[in-house]
């Protein structure tokens, strides 16, 4: 057979058949035209020798894999060699294993450094776990379905509240001025050494505020492109808790409080209940000139969400 028929039943490219070829690990008969002809016991080297890459193993070294079969073997790995070479593999992984731990933990060490050198939190005790993801979600997250919680929010005027703000001052939500200003809702951030509410992950919508928080930070210069005059969030935790997300997350934006759920009472917002605490559901209002114009809600998943946001504006210019 040619080549490409070779290549094709193995599952590999015609380059990749060449290169075993340079190695000596196939060696195709010739014909009287000089033309090279593969065989079926090509094919089954070939097969071989993409099993063992994909496990990891060089091809330089699935030679005594291949020798196994041209001496009779029913399987490739039925030889001691064979037996060596996945040990020699083995061992190549722990080592590199050993090498990306150690690499692990001093990047861990480094970012604990940094994520408290301006803290008012101090850094997680040595023993504690300090690399709880916060940043990322789990794939097998509940999605949360939309229950009708927010549809009387578009149209209605934004209330006379005043919250402290991460600035220093308050901010009155019917005095945020002209334009649009996008405030995402959300119910608690997560912070190294702090465990999370339990049955976090379990709670439709409650995973995600870091990677929410984080999305927004990253399109802020995008956010301000799109047209809108500024960014909050918002959620129930104090204005020192709020302080430490944004200077451990680096947020250009402040965060807001309401530890009394004011903002629930005045516009009905949807809340729920964790371990004893109450806390807002996810939502993002886009108020334009003293009204909330647009309502995201259900929000998933959150870390997509700035870019969400970003899209609805651009298509919906002002």
């Amino acid at each position: 057979m040619q080549i490409s028929e070779l290549a094709h039943r193995a599952g590999v490219t015609t380059k990749a058949v060449r290169y075993y070829e340079s190695l000596g690990l196939i060696r195709p008969e010739r014909l009287p035209n000089g033309y090279r002809d593969y065989g079926e016991q090509d094919v089954r080297l070939t097969q071989e020798i993409r099993a063992l890459s994909s496990l990891g193993i060089p091809v330089e070294r699935t030679r005594p894999f291949l020798d196994c079969l041209a001496a009779g073997r029913r399987h490739a790995d039925d030889c001691p060699a064979s037996l060596a070479g996945y040990r020699d593999a083995i061992n190549e992984l722990t080592r590199r294993i050993e090498g990306l731990t150690a690499r692990r933990a001093a990047l861990i060490g480094h970012l604990r450094e940094a994520a408290h050198r301006n803290s008012r939190v101090s850094p997680a005790n040595e023993g504690e776990d300090f690399m709880t993801d916060y940043e990322s979600l789990p794939a097998d997250l509940p999605v949360p379905e939309d229950d009708g919680a927010a549809a009387h929010l578009p149209g209605t005027k934004a209330p006379h509240l005043e919250f402290p703000g991460t600035g220093g001052a308050t901010i009155r939500l019917d005095a945020l001025g002209a334009g649009r200003t996008v405030m995402y809702i959300y119910p608690l951030t997560g912070r190294p050494g702090t465990d999370l509410p339990d049955g976090w992950d379990s709670i439709p919508g409650a995973r995600g505020c870091t990677p929410e928080a984080c999305g927004f930070r990253d399109h802020y210069q995008d956010l301000l492109t799109a047209g809108v005059a500024g960014v909050f969030g918002l959620s129930s935790q104090d204005t020192d808790y709020q302080r430490e997300v944004v200077e451990r997350l680096h947020l250009p934006f402040q965060m807001l409080s309401d530890p009394t759920w004011s903002l629930a009472d005045a516009l009905n917002l949807p809340t729920f209940e964790a371990s004893g605490l109450t806390l807002y559901k996810r939502l993002t209002l886009i108020i334009r000139d003293g009204a909330i114009e647009h309502v995201f809600y259900p929000i998933f998943p959150p870390s997509e969400h700035a870019d969400q946001v970003l899209t609805w504006l651009q298509d919906n210019p002002l």
